[in-house]
């Protein structure tokens, strides 16, 4: 596809060479304007190279130079030279002193890349390659030194002036400035460098560490913000706990500070000491937040502390080696997740969004392994394969050598290379070396991409009293990559009695569950000496990141649905059956839309009354039309959406008695704990199908919908019920939508919702009515959060986006073509899902192709969006 703009340069793993210079000290001196920014740097460097350089290149972006000195003295023109890239010093001798002085307009920065002035106050983020916009210097992660920063601004509209580390001096200066120095102890790479200035309000509290040292613990946030941060403060103090009885990692400065803003393209930053949050993950009260909101500050609050250890005490040696830290440290929050909540519904969630996200990045244009190979902008490389997948990776290494050697190998791995900048291959050999285990095959996952697919097939001999299982696996060729090497892959498995109780394997010394290790393209495995036939439980707990095809038919994943004690496996028998049936009426509408098998599954559900009610509604949730469609060779959209409306419809009218005893006694004041937040969710889920089926349930339920939305208690009450109501296409509820505004326009993150639930309405309406958000008085293109929530919202409702017109498509590339001049790392993510046109129709395709090429033309091109652009269809 042809490009508008120069081709960015591309950035090779096999091209990595270490940098001939270090810097041990960096000095900042930043004079704070919103306009008009100046920065005077102190860099001291030395060689590390073995013999001389002819060039040195320190990176820069968008700076202009007012002024650059080398061991005091003006530095001759012919000394150096400016480059599109940055700064490139000639003959520099084997160790001296640079010092620059640049100017930057933070208040222009739209791209909320490096310093940039929103909302009121001077805010940075420097990860991946942001800190070439504040200062020339050596931006890569395996330059690690020490920062001292001294930051001047107005006090009225700064009061607040924060850095890494600790601060060491503050002071007034002349026409009502004022000054502070901050040091940090840790030598650091320019990534997690960070800088704070505004009127902010601030909570505090403290925390002993286990060795009994105090911690001052500070959220800054605005002043009307102070009463939502307790959710962050107790998740904070809990993942700190967490942390150093699970892993004995302490933290190691006095101070640990959250910032939280609006004005953030990431969730939040791990900044050393200084954590930027984007408000959503910190922000949190029962009128404002729903449950789905305080768990997701509980888990990100914690994935940015453990970063810490798993990011900043032990960095990155490139880019490419990025899920070191981020796949790590996600699987370090996902346990921590479990171990604070119910495990069995945190494992479901975690795999509903690796199958969400991953799984079809996996099978698309943009497929790349964990670890890549290559990239043109690494912002683009920030994926549900490195998080999510990464997490997966791990998790499989941690099966396979169980909780205690997995802690050995993590100890043996900071005690190695705390303070270093390491790569994969360096964590791997941390846990072989710890536990004498050879682990070499995972060295395959993570330069491999694509989801591989495991076939299971198994036979009961009645008369020797043994089942065989045999396993197969094949990884779908993916771009770049035709031809795949069998990798390790740990299977988790039981075998249930027809009474649904494990038996006992006698491979295993009588243990009733074990792992099965699927190393070569296909094994078997035989269980003798069993008492009577046996139904297999595979992949217990998600052992590993696969598309599990068995050959076990509807019965027996009924009984698994009913009976099997894992609670990823019961779950997963239940969709099973659910998307079985679905697609079974995507291909012939006059399928019953609830064959007898799914429906005596969810009465089962529903007669249980000892099941966790959170499991419950996790069981009894329909599919999405994604994920359905992920099923298929190509999406069939309308027959998708008309299948599940159907099952909905179907589930809501056959239980509807069932559903409105659930509605009226799960009914409770609100309260913060697990069994409410469970009892709540079932609830909503029982108010949702009533909703969905037909006749006097239907009205009934808009009733109670509508009481509910005017009368909750709390914001996740109030939100399914005017989601229900807004997006109900029988039912006008301009009035609500109305409401809804003039009670929380005040609050960003609450109409971050309101404009989410809009632009998610299942009808031909939305297209217009997205139209008309995106020139609302409070709709800013500014601010990720409002764009994610309008634009995000809208490319992920199937029927709106993806109408056979190709209207969704032509209006979307419009959108992200004018996001791209102002916020390119956004407009780049958003524009993902054009990158799957290969999976829809040929009209589709030629409408989505259609819409890349417009992008493509567009003049001014960013290198984000251009790249995500030549990948989705680089003919």
């Amino acid at each position: 596809m042809n490009i508008s703009g120069s081709k960015a340069t591309v950035i090779r793993r096999g091209d990595y060479q270490a940098p001939s210079y270090q810097v041990s000290e960096i000095a900042l001196d930043v004079r704070l304007d919103p306009d008009n920014t100046e920065v005077h740097t102190r860099l001291q460097l030395h060689r590390i190279a073995p013999e001389p350089v002819a060039e040195l290149h320190l990176d820069g972006e968008s700076l202009e130079l007012l002024g650059l000195q080398r061991d005091g003295q003006a530095l001759a023109e012919s000394a150096y030279r400016l480059t599109e890239g940055g700064l490139l010093l000639l003959n520099p001798p084997e160790a001296f002193i640079l010092e620059s002085r640049v100017r930057i307009h933070p208040r222009a920065n739209t791209a909320l890349s490096g310093l940039y002035h929103a909302g009121g106050q001077f805010l940075t983020q420097c990860e991946a390659e942001g800190f070439r916009r504040i200062t020339y210097y050596l931006d890569r992660p395996d330059c690690l030194a020490r920062f001292t920063v001294t930051l001047h601004a107005p006090q009225d509209s700064c009061p607040v002036l924060l850095a890494n580390g600790n601060c060491m001096a503050t002071g007034v200066e002349e026409g009502g400035w004022h000054w502070a120095r901050w040091e940090d102890p840790y030598p650091k790479p320019a990534y997690l460098f960070a800088m704070v200035a505004g009127d902010l309000a601030v909570v505090r509290d403290r925390y002993r560490t286990a060795s009994g040292r105090e911690v001052a613990l500070e959220i800054y946030v605005a002043e009307r913000d102070t009463g939502a941060c307790a959710q962050a403060m107790d998740s904070l103090k809990h993942a700190m706990r967490w942390d150093e009885e699970v892993y004995g990692r302490e933290y190691d400065l006095n101070r640990y500070m959250i910032v939280a803003t609006d004005s953030f393209n990431m969730g939040a930053m791990e900044n050393k000491g200084l954590n930027i949050f984007n408000a959503k993950y910190v922000l949190a009260s029962p009128e404002t937040a729903t449950d789905s909101d305080y768990q997701g500050i509980e888990s990100v609050i914690a994935h940015e502390y453990f970063h810490n250890w798993t990011g900043n005490r032990v960095t990155l040696r490139d880019w490419f080696q990025l899920s070191l830290k981020e796949g790590l440290t996600v699987f370090r929050d996902q346990e921590f997740s479990a171990d604070q909540n119910s495990r069995g519904v945190q494992r479901i969630g975690d795999v509903r969004r690796l199958r969400a996200a991953q799984f079809p990045e996996d099978a698309g244009p943009l497929a790349h392994p964990v670890r890549p190979d290559a990239y043109s902008e690494i912002n683009n490389f920030y994926t549900a394969t490195v998080y999510e997948k990464g997490a997966e990776l791990v998790r499989m290494m941690h099966t396979l050598l169980g909780n205690v050697p997995f802690r050995k190998g993590m100890d043996l791995y900071f005690e190695r290379h705390d303070g270093h900048a390491v790569t994969i291959e360096d964590f791997i050999a941390a846990m072989e070396d710890a536990n004498q285990r050879d682990l070499s095959g995972f060295r395959r996952w993570y330069g491999q991409a694509g989801t591989p697919v495991v076939r299971a097939t198994g036979s009961y001999d009645p008369a020797r009293h043994s089942y065989t299982l045999t396993l197969h696996q094949e990884t779908p060729a993916t771009p770049g990559q035709p031809v795949k090497e069998a990798v390790p892959i740990p299977v988790r498995m039981a075998l249930l009695n027809t009474q649904g109780q494990r038996v006992p394997l006698e491979v295993v010394g009588g243990a009733s569950e074990t792992v099965l290790l699927l190393e070569q393209s296909e094994q078997s495995w035989n269980f003798a000496n069993l008492p009577g036939p046996v139904i297999p439980s595979l992949l217990r707990g998600f052992s590993a990141p696969v598309r599990l095809q068995d050959s076990l038919d509807d019965d027996a994943h009924g009984f698994l649905a009913r009976h099997d004690d894992d609670p990823f496996n019961r779950w997963e028998s239940m969709q099973d059956l659910a998307v079985k049936a679905l697609l079974a009426a995507v291909a012939d509408s006059s399928v019953a839309p609830l064959p007898i098998t799914l429906r005596n599954a969810v009465a089962a559900t529903l007669a249980d009354r000892q099941v966790d009610p959170a499991f419950c509604a996790e069981l009894l949730t329909l599919p999405g039309e994604d994920y359905i469609g992920e099923q298929m060779p190509v999406v069939a959209v309308e027959a998708i959406h008309r299948a599940r409306d159907g099952m909905m419809r179907a589930i809501g009218r056959h239980f509807a008695k069932e559903w409105t005893g659930l509605y009226h006694d799960l009914a409770a004041a609100y309260q913060r704990d697990g069994l409410s937040i469970g009892r709540r969710r079932l609830r909503n889920l029982a108010l949702a199908y009533l909703i969905a089926g037909e006749g006097n349930s239907r009205e009934g339920a808009i009733l109670h919908a509508r009481q509910q939305y005017i009368q909750a208690d709390n914001m996740t009450d109030r939100l399914a019920a005017f989601q229900l109501l807004a997006q109900h296409r029988h039912h006008d509820a301009e009035d609500v939508i109305l409401d809804f505004y003039q009670r929380w326009h005040e609050y960003p993150l609450v109409i971050d919702k309101w404009f989410a639930i809009q632009a998610a309405a299942p009808y031909p309406k939305t297209l217009r009515q997205v139209e008309h958000l995106l020139v609302h008085p409070a709709f800013d293109w500014r601010v990720p959060n409002r764009v994610r929530a309008v634009l995000g919202a809208f490319a992920a409702n199937p029927t709106v986006f993806h109408a056979a017109d190709g209207s969704g498509y032509t209006f979307f590339a419009e959108q992200i073509r004018r996001l791209d001049d102002i916020n390119p790392q956004t407009a780049a993510r958003l524009a993902t899902p054009l990158s799957r046109w290969q999976r829809y129709d040929a009209p589709r395709q030629q409408a989505m192709v259609t819409a890349l090429k417009i992008l493509a033309g567009k003049p001014g091109l960013s290198r984000d969006l251009a790249e995500v652009i030549q990948r989705s269809h680089p003919e």
